[in-house]
């Protein structure tokens, strides 16, 4: 550097503070941002990520190019990975409250070291008299997200309330120094950020106890999304985690925690069907199943359904007990729905009409989304109880239009966005229900 004039030296010590100035802005501008419903009517939560330390702020109004005349203030907590780098995430989380029901709103995250570009949303409606649109999958991977690009069309087009992904992400959001976790966030962006995305954890979220999970979703109650439920609709939703019954080293007692709140929730949403008649429920791992493989729902006695040695903290008989209406799973990479089922007995309403007042409830298994391993091949022949299996990627539209008729769809992303499997779950409207 010597013969350097004084001139070329500040040149170039403002040359390097630019570049670093411009990095720290780059680290500091919002991205994996997503929403979520917090459980409060009139309230939004919206959560990202940035690489520095920054205030938490989202600036929001209802014009799409004018200002954005609101503001709402949040917090941020520094995530530390597990893998052997240590890498440090900064999670920003802001409610937004007070908002209009069905009100179109337009916001932007960040703060003063960078924002976020505009995203819109449709806040929900608060009480039971509407008609939710829910789009419904598990296992979507960072690799071959083979649903994604039809699913974020059809957001786009405004064609769903509320996303329900009912475990496995990214495959998985830990790899690579949690860098497909990043890599998946990102990807899903387009969808998360514009309705709320609501989670349950899968086994794939298991490393370093589900911190991956925890950390960067936002889901009501205080379990940091491990178990919750919510209002939407005409329907009461649960999810809860199958993760308790297999990882036992996090804690046994966690079982027991799980299934007792279970319970308490389940028991006075059976005294709200007045308000809700529909009770809906999203697990990752099935009770049941017809796939080729040795997962836990191809075995008589499913972990799951049954629960530990002695039949205790069993989910189908508490299910059962409470009247559940549908039970959202995933796990296995494949369609499949059931006839109403208790104990390995079809309890069909009618010959005629199977889903009409039937006497047990459905479950669907809708796993198909895409990820690196694949689709699930099925056993050769079907069970007694298996009503319909697809082979094929694909999502679940479900159609929550009243008290008293709810509709299913699977859309197949292999035919196009063909629909395979069209099927209305009817029930009279009544209060306290069980199948017992």
């Amino acid at each position: 550097m010597a013969g350097l004039s004084p001139s070329c030296y500040c040149l170039l010590f403002l040359f390097l503070l630019g570049n670093a100035g411009a990095e720290s802005l780059e680290k500091a501008t919002p991205e994996q941002i997503h929403l979520s419903y917090p459980g409060e009517p009139g309230c939004m939560t919206v959560t990202w990520t940035t690489w520095v330390p920054a205030a938490s702020e989202v600036q929001f109004g209802m014009q799409a190019g004018g200002t954005l005349a609101l503001q709402a203030q949040g917090t941020s907590s520094l995530f530390v990975d597990g893998g052997i780098l240590k890498r440090k995430l900064y999670m920003h989380r802001v409610t937004l409250r007070r908002l209009l029901p069905g009100a179109h709103y337009v916001y932007r995250c960040g703060s003063a070291q960078g924002w976020s570009r505009r995203f819109r949303f449709r806040m929900l409606q608060p009480g039971p008299n509407w008609s939710p649109r829910l789009a419904v999958f598990g296992d979507m991977g960072a690799d071959n997200p083979q649903a994604l690009p039809r699913l974020r069309r059809e957001t786009q087009q405004g064609m769903y309330d509320v996303v329900l992904h009912v475990g496995d992400f990214a495959y998985n959001m830990d790899q690579d120094n949690a860098r497909v976790g990043d890599t998946f966030m990102r990807l899903i962006e387009p969808v998360a950020a514009s309705v709320p995305y609501m989670t349950c954890p899968g086994n794939h979220e298991e490393r370093y106890n589900f911190s991956n999970y925890r950390a960067r979703f936002s889901m009501p109650g205080d379990t940091e999304g491990l178990w919750y439920s919510w209002d939407l609709g005409p329907a009461h939703i649960i999810s809860f985690s199958t993760e308790v019954y297999f990882f036992l080293h996090y804690g046994r007692h966690l079982i027991q925690k799980q299934f007792c709140w279970l319970e308490r929730d389940l028991q006075k949403a059976n005294e709200n069907r007045a308000s809700r008649p529909w009770i809906i429920t999203m697990g990752h791992r099935p009770m049941y199943c017809s796939n080729a493989d040795l997962d836990d729902c191809t075995r008589h006695e499913s972990i799951v359904r049954k629960g530990l040695s002695g039949g205790r903290y069993g989910l189908e008989d508490l299910f059962y007990k409470y009247g559940v209406d549908l039970q959202l799973w995933a796990h296995e990479h494949s369609y499949e729905r059931l006839w109403p089922i208790y104990d390995y007995q079809v309890y069909n309403g009618s010959r005629e009409s199977p889903y009409t007042n039937p006497r047990g409830p459905i479950h669907i298994i809708t796993g198909s989304a895409g990820c690196e391993e694949m689709l699930t091949p099925f056993a050769p022949f079907p069970r007694p109880w298996s009503a319909l299996r697809v082979k094929e990627y694909g999502f679940t539209r479900l159609h929550i239009l009243n008290g008293t008729h709810l509709h299913l769809q699977q859309v197949s992303d292999d035919q196009d966005g063909k629909i395979v499997d069209d099927v209305w779950l009817v029930r009279p409207r009544q209060g306290r229900r069980t199948y017992l």
